[in-house]
C-alpha cells in the first residue's frame, strides 16, 4: 500500500542505501523489515477502518510497530 503512512521509507529517510545493504546480508534483519511492513499494513488498516480492531488491539499493534521501529534503528546504528 503505497499510501500507507510510516513507511520505512518515511522513518528512515536517508538510510534508505544502508537498510537495503543490511536487507540483502542478514537474513534477520530481511525478517525483522517484513515484520515491520506486515504491522505497520495492519495498524494502517485499522487506523482507516478498512479493517475494524478493537481499541486495545489497535494500541497493542502500534506498540509493536514502534518496538520492531526501535529494533531497526538499533541495527543500522550498530552496522554504522
Amino acid at each position: 500500500m503505497s499510501n500507507t503512512p510510516h513507511t520505512l521509507a518515511d522513518e528512515f529517510s536517508g538510510q534508505m542505501d544502508e537498510i537495503h545493504r543490511l536487507k540483502t546480508s542478514s537474513p534477520a534483519f530481511a525478517k525483522l523489515l517484513e515484520q515491520y511492513d506486515e504491522v505497520n499494513d495492519k495498524v494502517h488498516l485499522a487506523e482507516t477502518n478498512l479493517k475494524p480492531t478493537e481499541q486495545l488491539d489497535e494500541v497493542n499493534l502500534r506498540k509493536r510497530r514502534l518496538q520492531i521501529k526501535d529494533e531497526i534503528a538499533k541495527a543500522l546504528s550498530d552496522a554504522s
